[in-house]
């Protein structure tokens, strides 16, 4: 597919028409003049030089066509030297060609290897160690979450420490170097802005690391309440309350129990579970009908270790996830 050794540097089978004017012979000055009218590049840059791979010595327009023909990963720091696609001149890593005089890119980052004539604003962040998109003025570098976030949330996110030195909880994909848009969430936690997308569809609220709440259900549980109020526990169960922990303000209540779901006196939300040190019911035995006489604890063990269940819905408005932010990308994203 491609070739190796100190002095081979063919392209790809599928690549090769990105060094259709070296193979001519052009002059310098023709190449240059050549190289204003000819896109080259892949289909992830567009940049008038090749990568030749420190790994194994191979030639790829880009880490990234390298990564996807290869079991293993190329370190784009460590590259050392390029080809020229104008003149094919094999040369250190520059900004021109030293043979050609050729730009290889408008955007060129010395410390990431990186050359693009696609104006997509980028900067490179010393902090994250790589290069960004969308303009450094957009956002800032937030020491704790080690991750370049939307300047919008500067002083209203949770940081969570090096929140993106992880990969996705959904599609387990790194997410500090990831191509993908992402999204923060009300708990701090971070996902593929698609996954994120996704959760919703299939009727997932809850963060899937901290289970905490990630849109405004505050829809969901009025409804939840209309529920309650029209399903009235029997008499046996009225008296029962159940000791719960909140997944949204971690407050731990005893509450009244009910089938349809066990309500936070503190936020209201029935975002919640039962306490795992206390899995007995509690009765007033004053309190209790005649029907229910030697009953205690009888419920059922599905009743005692469930969740508070309901809110979960796949028709709750899927539409808020637009309320959740996003974050800087990498270099890469098209």
């Amino acid at each position: 597919m491609s070739a190796s050794g100190e002095d081979s540097h063919d392209l790809p089978h599928d690549m090769s028409n990105l060094s259709d004017s070296a193979q001519t012979g052009a002059t310098s000055s023709e190449g240059a003049a050549a190289s204003e009218k000819k896109k080259y590049g892949c289909s992830h840059y567009e940049r008038r030089c090749a990568y030749v791979s420190p790994c194994c010595s191979k030639v790829y327009p880009c880490r990234i066509c390298h990564d996807d023909n290869e079991k293993h990963k190329i370190n784009r720091h460590a590259v050392s030297e390029i080809i020229c696609l104008v003149c094919d001149t094999r040369q250190p890593v520059n900004r021109n060609c030293a043979s050609c005089g050729v730009e290889f890119g408008k955007y060129y980052c010395p410390i990431c290897r990186l050359f693009d004539d696609r104006d997509k604003r980028q900067f490179h962040c010393d902090q994250c160690g790589i290069c960004r998109v969308d303009g450094r003025e957009n956002f800032f570098h937030c020491p704790t979450c080690d991750i370049c976030l939307c300047i919008n949330l500067k002083n209203s996110h949770k940081c969570v420490e090096k929140v993106t030195h992880a990969n996705c909880s959904v599609c387990l994909e790194d997410l500090h170097t990831s191509r993908e848009s992402l999204s923060v969430l009300s708990c701090g936690h971070i996902t593929h802005r698609k996954c994120f997308r996704n959760l919703l569809r299939f009727g997932i609220y809850a963060c899937p690391l901290c289970c905490q709440t990630m849109v405004d259900m505050n829809s969901a549980w009025q409804s939840l309440d209309g529920e309650v109020a029209n399903t009235p526990m029997p008499d046996e169960y009225k008296h029962v309350r159940a000791t719960i922990l909140c997944r949204d303000c971690h407050k731990i209540s005893s509450v009244p129990f009910h089938v349809v779901g066990l309500k936070c006196p503190t936020c209201g939300s029935y975002n919640t579970c039962r306490e795992s040190s206390a899995h007995r019911v509690e009765f007033d035995e004053d309190d209790l009908p005649a029907s229910a006489s030697g009953s205690h604890g009888q419920m059922s063990s599905s009743d005692e270790s469930s969740s508070s269940g309901g809110w979960n819905s796949s028709d709750s408005d899927t539409s808020s996830y637009a309320s959740s932010s996003s974050m800087q990308q990498n270099d890469d994203h098209l």
